[in-house]
């Protein structure tokens, strides 16, 4: 099949659906059949490339960032992905399109139905959901609340990529289909280091956009919390608009010995980083499904992360990591302290996150989901 998957982020732009796209390409590419993707142009990047056999191609946008976009800039590649997509659905003809993200991917997929009829599936990923970071997307949400969820009437399929986000999107549209294709991860890429640590402390990282969203002012008063002479260290890997809020947060605590910002990473600088630390740390306060976290269990890694929809669905207590109620910096130190303290558990929980992502994560499995869904829907 031709299967055109539109999202505003591909790398290197942005973050998890960004990846996830790519990856979800390459399989069905690696399935036989032909993907063709539509995303976002950028200063710097080619208008049409191959990409391990993926054909791409980028629609004029406004985009300023790699990293990160705003609303506008958003929408901006809606007004210059339609046109585009017209004439890539003209010559090439596929046999139905993906939409990752209800907006700003959905109005283009749409577009092309009410055109040329082709059908469309949309992939929530997360901040595309109603309800979803209520405190930061409420007044976003009810701005495009309408839209999003009009658009979710006229797809052949709506798919979310954890349970979660599914029963989120269906507490916005009570009538409303949704399925399951949880995203994957890259099992060969990473793995966990067999060299021997030439550390003494602990290591703790994250890695992610630096936005409230990702909870990481809980994360620094539950390091403040830690005794001082327990020798931890934190690295945080990413950059957004909570950075400059969050130094100075980490200077107020005193924590300067002890947090160090590393600044956005490309994504073939990740698996070096999971090899550098002890153990990962995603205090979110909501999710879709965290692709750091698959890629962190992949490497070996345990997690200490908050009790969210899609973490919780990868994060077993006790068995592959530690969970923490959101907001709550006094319980999440001392999964810090256990961790901490107890490198061997932590050791055997990394073990056996590894051992759950091979059994029931593969970008191979997920893009074999959305082959039959798109089977079944372009055969109506």
């Amino acid at each position: 099949m031709r299967i055109l998957l539109i999202n505003y982020e591909y790398p290197p732009l942005g973050g998890g659906a960004g990846n996830a796209t790519r990856h979800l390409a390459r399989e069905l590419a690696g399935l036989g059949h032909e993907p063709l993707v539509l995303t976002s142009a950028f200063k710097g990047l080619p208008r049409t490339e191959r990409d391990h056999g993926v054909r791409v191609e980028r629609a004029p946008s406004f985009r300023k960032r790699k990293d990160r976009s705003n609303p506008i800039e958003m929408l901006s590649f809606t007004a210059g992905g339609l046109p585009k997509a017209l004439r890539l659905a003209l010559r090439q003809r596929p046999d139905a399109a993906v939409a990752f993200f209800g907006l700003p991917s959905g109005p283009i997929a749409w577009g092309l139905k009410r055109t040329l009829g082709l059908p469309f599936v949309i992939s929530l990923r997360g901040g595309d959901v109603p309800g979803f970071e209520p405190e930061a997307m409420a007044g976003y949400h009810r701005v495009f609340g309408g839209v999003i969820r009009h658009l979710w009437r006229k797809a052949d399929a709506v798919v979310a990529n954890s349970r979660g986000l599914a029963d989120l999107a269906r507490a916005s549209a009570p009538w409303l289909d949704v399925g399951v294709i949880p995203n994957g991860v890259d099992l060969a890429r990473f793995a966990p280091d067999s060299a021997p640590k030439d550390w003494e402390e602990t290591r703790f990282g994250f890695a992610g956009r630096l936005a409230r969203q990702k909870g990481l002012d809980v994360l620094l008063d539950a390091l403040a919390r830690l005794p001082r002479d327990l020798d931890v260290h934190l690295e945080i890997v990413g950059d957004g608009p909570e950075r400059p809020v969050l130094e100075a947060l980490a200077e107020r605590l005193g924590l300067t010995d002890r947090v160090f910002f590393s600044g956005w990473l490309p994504p073939d600088r990740m698996p070096a980083f999971y090899q550098r630390i002890d153990a990962l740390v995603l205090p979110s306060r909501d999710e879709g499904m965290p692709n750091v976290v698959l890629e962190a269990m992949a490497a070996g890694l345990p997690i200490l992360a908050t009790a969210v929809a899609g973490t919780e669905e990868l994060v077993l207590p006790d068995k592959t990591g530690w969970l923490a109620p959101r907001d709550d910096p006094e319980t999440l130190a001392d999964c810090l302290t256990q961790a901490a303290t107890n490198p061997g558990r932590g050791k055997r929980l990394g073990r056996a996150g590894r051992a759950r992502v091979e059994a029931a994560y593969s970008w191979r499995g997920a893009a074999q989901a959305y082959a039959a869904l798109i089977e079944r829907i372009a055969s109506v």
